[in-house]
Parts: structure tokens; sequence; C-alpha cells
């Protein structure tokens, strides 16, 4: 799948079949989020990778907006630097890392931000001057999804040429 393909298909994933993802693939996501640009090629990243299914079920557990990470194969805990661009460029990681998952079949979501995350820093030894940003949950979809079917605004309500406002 190319990369325009991918952007215009992705859809957030919830529900995960029981298999698991393929270590060459894992490699090819956490890759993909480690080769993402970054500000001053600062890198304030860390992933951390939990297959255990243990583990999976307590981060499902802590994740108020993710119980379904414990049905997932895969998780991905994202951590970062507390630095101005931190957010920005582990966001940017993340994107990739779904987008890459996405294109080879694995489906993903955004569980969980930076505020609530403490106690899945402390589960996961996060150190404390790190904060955990995101859990992100992988898996075969369990159901097929709709790819492309987004309910988006027209181009015309949030892109201008030149100036605010004017018709792009």
């Amino acid at each position: 799948m190319d990369v325009f393909e991918a952007v215009r298909t992705i859809l957030a994933v919830r529900s995960y079949r029981d298999d698991p993802v393929p270590e060459a693939l894992v490699q090819r996501i956490v890759e993909s989020g480690r080769l993402t640009a970054s500000a001053r090629n600062a890198q304030p990243w860390h992933f951390i990778m939990v297959s255990d299914r243990a583990t999976l079920g307590q981060l499902g557990a802590l994740v108020p907006t993710g119980p379904y990470i414990g049905q997932a194969a895969l998780a991905i805990v994202v951590a970062i630097q507390r630095t101005p661009f931190a957010v920005s460029d582990a966001s940017r990681a993340i994107q990739s890392m779904m987008l890459v998952a996405w294109a080879d079949g694995v489906g993903s979501n955004w569980a969980g931000f930076v505020g609530g995350l403490r106690a899945v820093g402390d589960l996961l030894n996060v150190p404390s001057d790190m904060d955990v940003l995101a859990v992100l949950p992988f898996g075969f979809p369990a159901v097929p999804v709709g790819q492309g079917k987004k309910g988006r605004k027209p181009l015309s309500e949030v892109a201008s040429r030149e100036r605010f406002g004017q018709p792009f």
C-alpha cells in the first residue's frame, strides 16, 4: 500500500483477532518510529513493546480510554523526555508506526494521553523524569473495517490558499 493510500484508509481499530503480529513486522513498526524525523534530531522518545497477555490486560485496566488494549496482540508504550518538542516528535513517530502497521494489515489506535498515564509508567519502570505519552495497541482487526469511509469535513472548509479564507 502506498503512503497516501494508507493515510486515506487508516481507521481506528479497537477489536483484535488472537493472531500474533509477526516479529518481522513488529521490528518494521518500531523501526519506522525510530526513523521518524525529530526537532534537532533529539529523538526524545522511548518505545516499550509489550506482548505479555497479563501485562496487556493491566495496561487495558490502567488506560481509561483503552480497555481494549488487553485484547491486542501487542502494545507499544511511547515514553517521552520532558523537552519542548517531545510531544510533537513522538506524535509523528506514533503516526509513522500506525501507518506502517496499517499498510501491512495491522490495526491500531492511540489510547491515553500524557497526564493520566503515570501508573503505566510505574508498571513498566519508566524513569520518573519521563512521561508516558500514549499506549498503542496493535493487532489484526477482529472484523473487516471499511477502509477509507471517514466522516471528514470537505477540503474547502479546512484548507486555504495564500491567506486564511481564500479558496483552496
